[in-house]
């Protein structure tokens, strides 16, 4: 560290200090490229702030920190939990260097059961609840969410199609043949009986299943004294149905119907926190976790910014249960019992039930982090490799590769996939649809340099060091240090034509792989720049290693490709014409049932629609008429 920088660090946030109220906030602290250094909050802004005016009682992390400020901002609030979640929001939308850094952010899915119809839907909901009914979850996959809805419509004989589709039956679809539905559509059921099978369907996902089984065990029951056999063995399919919802739980919870479980364990400097979700007294999945954090960290510092940060956007349970005691644990608990609208307890549990599920937390936490150390060891491994095998001067961090896909040059497409040391990394992976007008169909050499001039471009105009501080949510580089290319010199010569019309501030190694003597895989011949064709040795980790890059680029390309030319086929008629938006064009097809029935229309039949004026009517009209 050096000793000048110290010293303008602490001077600088000196001056900030000054004008600072002893008003609950956020700071920023940021680097000479206005980069976000650390995110924090505080009671007091003075009173924190004034704690970085020295280096004395402050740890390493945290001098390199202040060292590195050039700058701060600050955002005052009302109080101290108000700040805490403005605190979570900014450090997912920044991602300081210095603080706890929540990866993999993805979005849990939730089972929905609509109120907007007069016949429920169930289904699978990700994202914003913009949709009226009733949410149930989180869940910890999609697969997770699938299998259970598959047996919630054997339970319930509950609809899953869309409105659109509901509106246009005459006559009882399959899902009802097969015993899944009800059939609402037509009128298989009344509308009293279906509404109280949505409503039992929401008391069983609360977690009153012995209740409705009870009741479907009595109405069973009756309906076989009663000699209605059909009835009864349908209401004996639906008991089975929920049972084995309930049996397929591996750790069900008897005295927790809700709660998340959060559990982390630290090995070699890195965490891993699991997240167990409990719903309706059953495990509705768990999800591994691997927090960016530095390593002098303990877990209980970990595990509290990692908390806050991910119910940034989620809406927490009344119960949360913990591994390890959280920092400021009631100021937690009361930021988020404000984004429930409801009392939240945060509770690390010593004995009983709870702790039982806690400890199963944690052993996973430990077999997940102990899988993923081994899988990056083997990485590493064979990158040190790679670097020994074609003579680079360093192990590479982020390898590029890149290939092309179309039929005879339509739907062309490029693709790139993204490798480091935790294997592939598919957040990174992009595709490019291939706009230029100019280039011949078939010519791969010019999809290849539109492909390089829209990837290159934006970091062209960076200076390196500014690069390098970006980091991925894999913890990879922005740019690569290796880049693969399926072809041979050509290619090759190509590629690195195009690469020194942006001068990049960084170098980059190209390696062109070409398929072997009968295209046979183990046979490649690799060139480089200003080196002679070489192959690696049959058999070799490396030379399998770089099949997988190859393979995985020319699989990604040919399923987006595939994606959308399939896209393309299925393209509705009503696309074609203007002035016809989504809108429009659904209260056409919820009118005719489809864009052949439109295409048939009458233009009395148009016009008379909402939102269709008598101008469109007859372009929509006159289109079909002339194609």
């Amino acid at each position: 560290m050096n000793q000048s920088s110290e010293i303008i660090g602490t001077k600088i946030i000196a001056t900030y200090v000054k004008n600072l109220p002893n008003s609950a906030g956020v700071y920023r602290m940021l680097d000479e490229n206005s980069n976000v250094l650390y995110v924090g909050k505080a009671l007091s802004l003075k009173k924190r702030v004034k704690n970085y005016t020295s280096f004395k009682g402050n740890s390493n992390r945290i001098c390199r920190m202040i060292s590195a400020t050039r700058s701060m901002e600050f955002v005052q609030t009302n109080s101290e939990s108000e700040a805490l979640l403005l605190e979570a929001n900014m450090i997912k939308r920044y991602k300081p260097q210095f603080n706890v850094l929540m990866r993999d952010d993805k979005g849990f899915p939730y089972i929905l059961i609509t109120n907007d119809h007069q016949a429920p839907e169930l289904k699978k909901h990700r994202g914003v609840r913009n949709i009226k009914g009733q949410y149930f979850g989180p869940f910890a996959s999609g697969n997770a969410v699938n299998t259970t809805i598959d047996i919630l419509q054997r339970a319930f004989l509950l609809r899953n199609c869309s409105n659109s589709y509901f509106a246009n039956r005459t006559r009882p679809c399959l899902q009802y043949q097969i015993k899944r539905c009800s059939a609402p559509c037509t009128g298989e059921i009344s509308q009293e009986n279906y509404a109280k099978l949505a409503d039992d369907a929401c008391d069983f996902l609360r977690g009153k299943s012995n209740k409705i089984q009870q009741e479907l065990a009595k109405q069973m029951t009756e309906a076989a004294q009663n000699q209605d056999y059909e009835a009864a063995a349908i209401l004996r399919d639906r008991i089975a149905a929920l049972a084995h919802i309930r049996s397929k739980n591996d750790m069900s919870a008897t005295h927790v119907n809700e709660a998340d479980i959060f559990a982390i364990y630290k090995q070699a400097g890195q965490f891993c926190v699991q997240v167990f979700f409990y719903r309706a007294f059953q495990n509705w999945g768990n999800h591994a976790f691997y927090p960016r954090a530095d390593g002098s960290l303990n877990e209980s510092e970990v595990l509290s910014a990692f908390i806050s940060q991910f119910y940034e956007n989620r809406m927490p349970p009344k119960l949360v249960l913990v591994s390890h005691d959280l920092l400021e644990k009631n100021l937690l608990e009361q930021a988020l019992s404000i984004s429930l609208d409801s009392k939240v307890a945060i509770i690390k549990p010593k004995k009983g039930e709870k702790h039982s599920l806690i400890s199963n937390a944690l052993n996973n936490a430990k077999q997940a982090l102990g899988r993923k150390l081994s899988h990056n060891l083997a990485q590493k491994k064979l990158l040190e490799g790679m670097a020994e095998a074609f003579a680079l001067d360093k192990t590479p961090r982020r390898i590029e590769v890149y290939d092309n896909s179309h039929i005879s040059g339509t739907n062309a497409i490029g693709a790139m996939i993204v490798a480091g040391i935790e294997g592939f990394a598919k957040k990174q992976y992009r595709t490019f649809n291939i706009k230029s007008e100019t280039i011949t169909p078939g010519d791969d050499f010019g999809m290849m340099s539109e492909v390089l001039s829209r990837r290159f471009a934006r970091l062209a105009k960076q200076q390196k060091l500014e690069i390098e501080k970006q980091q991925s949510e894999n913890g990879i580089p922005d740019y690569p240090d290796v880049m693969l290319i399926d072809g041979g010199k050509g290619q090759l010569s190509a590629v690195a034509k195009s690469l020194k019309e942006y001068n990049l501030p960084f170098e980059i190694t190209l390696i062109a792989i070409a398929k072997g003597e009968d295209r046979n895989a183990g046979k490649e011949t690799f060139y480089m720049l200003n080196k002679k064709p070489m192959k690696l040795e049959a058999g070799s980790p490396v030379l399998y290693f770089v099949q997988r890059l190859r393979d995985e680029a020319h699989r990604f390309a040919i399923g987006t490709h595939r994606a959308k030319r399939n896209k393309q086929m299925i393209k509705n008629p009503l696309d074609e014409i203007s002035g016809i938006g989504a809108s429009r064009k659904k209260a056409l097809l919820n009118h005719f049932g489809s864009a052949k029935a439109t295409s048939r229309a009458s233009f009395s039949d148009l016009k008379n629609i909402e939102g269709i004026s008598a101008a469109l009517a007859k372009k929509i009209h006159d289109h079909f008429r002339n194609t």
